[in-house]
């Protein structure tokens, strides 16, 4: 929550470039150079996450960030601003193999999903806030965006430099290489990666078809904000319910469905031609968001070994930027160059046709996973995510806890 509070330049980073004079093509060099670091951080921090640490990591893409910050601010030219964007994308992103891999030491494999709903939920909760506050921030000077999101990351490695403990991790095996070959030798999260990876792109359309289709529609930006609160609203509110629930039930079947419930939702903003239509197919798809809330990252994370778990982590968050990217670039082409409804219909049929799949490789994860669950050892550190206290001790014992899949 402390550090998405903090989530503010990125979503005005436009508005802060047309007030330094960049616009046009200025500007697409300066967000590609963001975009590229999205898929640049976390192949590095899954891979400094099983060397040097997750403690260690995280500080280094905290600290990293937030000097990354003030050099955008700083920065004199298109260039300079460009390579800073970079930074701040990439060092950000490095944060987040870390993180879950630490959470994965410190949790046993039954509760993880919940234990990564529950981390979402406060990224979402962060994010919602840092809607609002971005928005007055803004209005009385760009810097204050910069300083509150430096700030904030700043604060955050103060968490993570005193509260959190590096868990003891599981030797290497004398063969174990630097990079993502113990990920590339795994068949099964090779073929798991990429389903995983359709169903995050379909909802990733969320992102960029909405808003294009509600001003396609001639409704007002503020129709968006209307729809972007009623899906906040939605998860923050029905999620630590809704996974308390579902996670006694077999969590392949309940990611079936709730992708199955974001393709649908996604597909239906086609039909929508006003504000009761578009929140309806809302409604819908963050229904499925908060379905399949957490159970992505823990899929992941009981299929790696203990010493690999940062590396695991790393892909999994790799292909969650690859299908940001992708939707940003194929879903805008397709949706502007073969129509609304094309983009629409290839959505549902990409999104059912993943969730097939994801059928078809349920008993051999299912198989994988119920091994994770048994084995003794799994919770290399484990039962210390932070020094002992009451309310650790609460949290880590709580019977549900909510949130979304990917978040950071």
């Amino acid at each position: 929550m402390i550090n998405r509070l903090g989530f503010l330049v990125t979503p005005f980073l436009v508005f802060f470039l047309a007030s330094r004079g960049v616009t046009g093509t200025d500007t697409t060099y300066v967000l590609g150079a963001l975009g590229a670091g999205n898929l640049l951080g976390p192949a590095v921090g899954g891979v400094l996450a099983d060397r040097i640490g997750r403690r260690p990591t995280m500080l280094v893409g905290l600290i990293g960030s937030a000097a990354a910050q003030g050099a955008l601010f700083l920065a004199p030219g298109v260039w300079t601003m460009a390579v800073a964007a970079l930074l701040i994308s990439a060092t950000g992103m490095t944060v987040s193999p870390a993180a879950y891999a630490l959470m994965a030491d410190a949790v046993d494999a039954e509760r993880r999903q919940r234990a990564y709903a529950l981390f979402g939920w406060g990224v979402n909760i962060g994010t919602a806030v840092a809607g609002v506050l971005g928005g007055f921030l803004a209005a009385h000077g760009y810097w204050l965006l910069f300083a509150v999101d430096a700030g904030s990351m700043l604060l955050y490695a103060v968490v993570v430099a005193t509260r959190l403990k590096e868990p003891p991790r599981a030797p290497r095996p004398a063969d174990d290489g630097i990079g993502y070959g113990v990920v590339l030798r795994d068949r099964l999260a090779v073929l798991l990666l990429p389903v995983l990876g359709v169903q995050l792109f379909v909802y990733s359309l969320t992102e960029v078809g909405l808003p294009l289709a509600i001003r396609d529609s001639g409704l007002s930006p503020a129709v968006y904000g209307t729809m972007a609160a009623l899906n906040a609203i939605l998860v923050v509110a029905l999620q630590p319910f809704t996974t308390a629930r579902l996670a006694r039930l077999p969590q392949l079947k309940v990611q079936v469905v709730g992708s199955v419930l974001i393709a649908l939702g996604v597909a239906l903003t086609g039909l929508a031609d006003g504000i009761v239509g578009f929140a309806f197919s809302v409604v819908v798809w963050s229904l499925g968001e908060v379905v399949v809330a957490g159970i992505g990252a823990a899929l992941v994370a009981n299929l790696a070994p203990s010493h690999a778990r940062g590396r695991y982590q790393g892909a999994f968050s790799w292909t969650w930027g690859v299908a940001r990217f992708a939707s940003l670039t194929l879903g805008v082409t397709v949706y502007t160059g073969l129509g609304a409804a094309t983009l629409w219909w290839s959505a549902l049929a990409a999104g059912l046709a993943a969730s097939a799949a994801l059928l078809a490789l349920s008993a051999r994860v299912t198989e994988r996973t119920a091994a994770a669950t048994a084995a003794p050892g799994d919770r290399a550190g484990g039962d210390r995510l932070a020094d002992a206290s009451p309310v650790d001790d609460a949290v880590s014992e709580a019977p549900s806890s909510a949130a979304r899949s990917a978040a950071v």
